[in-house]
This record gives structure tokens, C-alpha cells and sequence, in this order.
């Protein structure tokens, strides 16, 4: 069975974008891929310098705890020497 005029008809597929909407689809597309290795970079570096603090917090840390246990070797040491 035919249906005379309907043939005619375009399908119901997506549009086929035109050449300059192709083109300008890939700028907008590097474009945005552009910005996301910009800030990955971006990432990597801030996690490097939040990793090198949390080594400097690391190792003051540690001295802060040397210095404490040197005071308090001390304040036992004067203890002893007021007592005797």
C-alpha cells in the first residue's frame, strides 16, 4: 500500500549538522578539553605543594616531640638536683 506525497517525506533521524556546525562543534570541544589538562595541571600542582607541606608538617612534628621529651629530661633532672 502507497501513500502518494508521503514518500517525500524526510526520515525522523537527527539533523546532519552542516559543515561549519561540525567545525565549530570541535573548536568548542578542544576548546573544553583545553581547560580540563589546564586544570588537571593545575590539580597536580596544588597537590604537590599540599603534599610537601604535610612533609614539613611531618618533621616539625617530629621535633616538636624531641623538644618535648629534652624538657621534660630536664625538668626531671632539676627535680633530682632540688631533692637531693
Amino acid at each position: 500500500m502507497s501513500f502518494s506525497g508521503f514518500d517525500d517525506i524526510p526520515q525522523w533521524d537527527a539533523p546532519t549538522p552542516s559543515t561549519g556546525d561540525i567545525v565549530t562543534t570541535a573548536i568548542k570541544k578542544d576548546k573544553v578539553i583545553k581547560e580540563i589538562t589546564a586544570a588537571q595541571e593545575d590539580l597536580r600542582a596544588m597537590l604537590a605543594k599540599a603534599k610537601n607541606v604535610q612533609g614539613d608538617i611531618d618533621k616539625l612534628a617530629s621535633g616538636n616531640e624531641t623538644l618535648q621529651m629534652y624538657i621534660d629530661n630536664l625538668t626531671m633532672q632539676m627535680a633530682k638536683r632540688r631533692g637531693q
